[in-house]
């Protein structure tokens, strides 16, 4: 592979709080302004302004994860947290069902790999964290790109 292959998952979270967040504060100014000057509409409206401006700002710092595979290494980045495993340890792949998907990947034995956790806590986990949003054929689409097959169809398992 010469060049490196990319899938950023959608934080569908973060969406909410932005186009919510921006709603708010568009909504606290008609409030503000429409309120012919009395005082419970302007504090109403800077209410409204001051809960918009806090959401929106709280959906600007989410971090989606970000799967990458370059030449050499397979990336997983979900903001300051980020995973690096050289391209040729990985053997395979699965994806976790259920309501947040999760990335496991495996060695060349079929065995799982094993992640330091996301919060520095002492555990450490199989799989990588994706979103609730993410689509599983996506992810599929990215690893036969990558050239990495899913665990069911591995030349080893």
């Amino acid at each position: 592979m010469s060049e490196s292959v990319r899938l950023v998952c959608p934080a569908g979270r973060k969406y909410v709080e932005l186009w919510g967040g921006y709603a708010l504060v568009a909504l606290g100014a008609v409030v503000a302004v429409s309120g012919s000057g009395h005082w419970a509409s302007i504090v109403l409206g800077a209410i409204l302004i001051l809960g918009g401006a806090a959401a929106a700002f709280d959906g600007h710092r989410i971090k989606a994860p970000v799967l990458e595979v370059s030449e050499d290494e397979f990336r997983y980045e979900r903001g300051s947290y980020v995973v690096r495993v050289p391209f040729n340890e990985i053997g395979s792949y699965y994806v976790l069902p259920g309501r947040i998907r999760s990335l496991g990947l495996c060695d060349h034995t079929g065995r799982p790999k094993r992640f330091p956790s996301l919060k520095s806590r002492r555990t450490s986990r199989t799989y990588l964290p994706l979103t609730g949003m993410t689509n599983p054929a996506k992810v599929e689409s990215f690893m036969a790109v990558a050239g990495i097959p899913p665990r069911k169809r591995s030349l080893t398992v």
